[in-house]
């Protein structure tokens, strides 16, 4: 064999693993679009029932094909705070399992093999899937008018170039059976120590124990490849698909950092106390297909059961793992954030959570609302300032909008991230509609300032507003209050039929603040009000009249989610039901406009 047929043997190979790897991320990215963040939401429902978890995790694994992506959302998720690291551990133990069915869909490469196994079986084969299911999942794409139906193509698809890598790395290698350096080198990895080496170093490399193991069966066509020198390779792709969850915890919080750490120990321990079994039995007893050549089903089997034996010898003793991880990690060693309760919104912004985009948007959406509930709450706080100033509520007050702004650059930064990542239709929408939202939220914030400011100078020049303007303040005020906690149950809802309630009332705080705007000009004109704190007074009604604008802004953002619009027009909008067409409309402002009426 000269250099040249060795180099085309060696582009093909690693070719065909590239269109592998790209298949997996197709078919894993495809199927996680499809779930529309259900199974995240399933790892969040967690209880500290260890075969539930196990279970779960098993599941969410096979569906995504990456215990890589599963393990790092789990740190993800313990970072953020939503799941406890008792409930991650079940989960990381589960994934290990689930991770085992790549191979095993692999190994239909075997009915390759099988030569007159009868029609039926022969149409299973990859070499005739492959192709079958490309042309499926093309049609289906190029047809389908849903973000479903072209994401069930994608998922075709990506089946699809995955059997074809399989297979383009299988003929690739099949010549290197002639090579006696070949058969060589596989021969010296029946050493336990190296062959775990290996195995380990080549899934850090790839980042994936799934893309390992089908390379590792691609090789088994060759002939050279025996159950001794398999077994520990396996082993060590376990131990090397920890990686990926160790980097992304960097930065993360100690419990964070636990998580990756109990992935680490959990396949260490479980590759070390299957290698003392293993080699003490081939020691003592001896297994009679030591030395035979391995298949690609031996292979995806030994991958499942090695998985499922640990975890299983794991189970009750997985309180153990937490403790060493526990040990790993002192709450000394790992430097949390010093976040307080209220800026618990900004921790749900996670990076790890980007690897599953609609997770990571319910996880912005969250930042959205604490931003909404921190506007209303300064709100309310500056109400009381009118009638019993208090400089440490000011001080609060102040610290919570530090907060929203905070909030706001950190959230703007990750939805941006956001975009780059794969979306479906809905999640742009979502996406786009958080956008809008969180700027919305902040101007209510920053009006909310405004008033404070308007109370900081009323007290520092002794001002006081007259019984009747103050009465007047608290109507407009109230029906303020009220559109702000509408705009943010909206949103957290996406409630159709709360957003469309914002509207009317908007319209009947317009008719307040124009009432209240002469009524008061008429009092300044015949000297029932000092002029300094009637100034304040249209200055604050400035101000409440933009809050009512920003709520109504962010109620037309809740529609368009729902309407399948980016964005709607809201002067359209506006115009349209302020037609009379609309009863619901019209029905709802006469009710706000009773509820506020004023003397």
């Amino acid at each position: 064999m000269t250099g040249i047929d060795l180099v085309k043997i060696f582009i093909g190979m690693f070719g065909g693993i590239a269109l592998f790897i790209y298949g997996m991320s197709v078919l894993g990215s495809s199927l996680e679009k499809l779930s529309s963040g259900r199974m995240e939401k399933i790892l969040e429902s967690l209880t500290n029932n260890i075969f539930k978890s196990v279970f779960l995790g098993a599941f969410v694994t096979a569906a995504v094909q990456s215990s890589g992506a599963t393990t790092v959302i789990v740190v993800g998720l313990v970072n953020a705070g939503i799941l406890k690291l008792s409930s991650a551990v079940g989960v990381i133990m589960g994934a290990n399992i689930g991770t085992t069915i790549t191979g095993q869909i692999l190994r239909l490469g075997d009915l390759e093999n099988n030569a007159g196994v009868g029609s039926m079986l022969d149409l299973l084969s990859p070499s005739t899937l492959a192709p079958f299911i490309s042309i499926i999942g093309i049609i289906i794409f190029m047809i389908a008018r849903s973000d479903n139906g072209k994401t069930t193509g994608e998922i075709l698809l990506g089946v699809g170039i995955l059997f074809t890598g399989m297979l383009s790395m299988t003929e690739s290698v099949s010549p290197l059976a002639e090579l006696p350096a070949f058969r060589t080198l596989f021969a010296s990895l029946s050493n336990p120590i190296l062959g775990v080496i290996v195995g380990a170093v080549v899934t850090a490399i790839l980042q994936s124990s799934s893309a390992s193991v089908g390379i590792l069966q691609a090789i088994s066509t060759t002939g050279v490849l025996t159950f001794s020198s398999a077994f520990p390779i396996i082993m060590g792709q376990n131990i090397g698909t920890c990686v990926v969850p160790l980097i992304s915890s960097i930065g993360a919080n100690k419990n964070a950092k636990r998580t990756a750490m109990v992935h680490l120990y959990f396949n260490i321990i479980g590759t070390i106390l299957f290698l003392v079994v293993v080699y003490t039995i081939q020691g003592l007893i001896g297994f009679s297909f030591w030395d035979d050549t391995i298949d690609m089903g031996g292979i995806a089997n030994f991958h499942t059961l090695f998985n499922i034996v640990v975890t299983a010898v794991f189970i009750p003793f997985h309180r153990v793992l937490e403790f060493l991880a526990c040990k790993t990690i002192k709450d000394g060693e790992a430097s949390d954030d010093d976040i307080s309760g209220e800026e618990a919104g900004i921790q749900f912004l996670d990076d790890r959570l980007l690897k599953s985009p609609s997770l990571a948007i319910q996880q912005a959406m969250k930042t959205v609302i604490t931003m909404g509930g921190m506007a209303k709450q300064n709100f309310v706080k500056m109400r009381t300032l009118f009638t019993d100033f208090d400089q440490k509520t000011v001080d609060n007050i102040h610290s919570r909008e530090d907060i929203i702004d905070t909030a706001e650059d950190k959230l703007n930064a990750y939805l941006i991230k956001l975009t780059d990542c794969e979306l479906t239709e809905y999640e742009s929408r979502m996406v786009t509609a958080l956008l809008h939202l969180l700027s919305e939220f902040e101007r209510i914030g920053d009006y909310a300032i405004n008033l404070v400011e308007s109370a900081q100078e009323m007290n520092a020049k002794g001002l006081k507003f007259s019984e009747k303007a103050m009465a007047e303040f608290t109507v407009i005020s109230d029906a303020v209050e009220e559109i702000i906690t509408m705009a943010v149950n909206a949103a957290d809802s996406k409630d159709m039929a709360v957003a469309m309630r914002i509207e009317p009332l908007e319209e009947v705080i317009d008719y307040l603040n124009e009432t209240l705007k002469t009524r008061h000009i008429d009092r300044l004109k015949t000297g029932l009000c000092n002029v300094d704190a009637g100034i304040v007074f249209l200055d604050m009604l400035i101000n409440l009249e933009r809050i009512s604008d920003h709520c109504s802004n962010a109620g037309v953002y809740v529609m368009g989610i729902n309407v399948k619009k980016d964005s709607i027009n809201r002067h359209e909008y506006i115009q349209d039901i302020h037609q009379g067409k609309d009863q619901s409309f019209m029905d709802a402002s006469a009710f706000y406009k009773q509820k506020y009426a004023i003397d």
